[in-house]
């Protein structure tokens, strides 16, 4: 069996590319530049099981991730977490935060209702992080 996203995480988010290991996803919620990092592995739901030569590069590209997105977003600060009690497969969260966003200083889940990107909005987006992005990767 080959690897394939979780339900909800296919239906919360827009796929914009892969690095090495992962696949990069942009959750529908233009509130905030809120990304996702998927190692793309079946029936794994903790970094720890991963080999340790994917745990290095899962942080690599983590890394990669939050610096460029900081940069290209003058994030004030990167919201970077492995939760996973509502989604089981390993994911990796990587919000911009400011702290005049509308859940600063609290954490960003649960708080309002998802405002969808529109369809400009998504391609702008597909072609920030795919040029500032994708292209520079690892």
């Amino acid at each position: 069996m080959t690897f394939q996203l979780h339900p909800r995480l296919k239906q919360d988010s827009i796929e914009l590319g892969r690095f090495n290991l992962s696949r990069l996803l942009l959750i529908n919620d233009s509130q905030y530049p809120w990304f996702v990092l998927v190692p793309e592995r079946k029936d794994i739901s903790e970094i720890y099981q991963l080999s340790e030569q994917e745990q290095q590069q899962l942080q690599q590209e983590s890394s990669f991730l939050a610096k460029n997105l900081a940069e290209i977003y003058k994030a004030d600060k990167m919201n970077i977490a492995a939760i996973g009690n509502m989604v089981p497969q390993l994911h990796i969260h990587h919000i911009v935060r400011y702290k005049n966003d509308i859940a600063w200083p609290a954490p960003v889940w649960g708080k309002y209702d998802a405002i969808p990107y529109t369809e400009q909005a998504i391609e702008k987006t597909k072609t920030l992080i795919l040029n500032s992005v994708i292209t520079n990767s690892m």
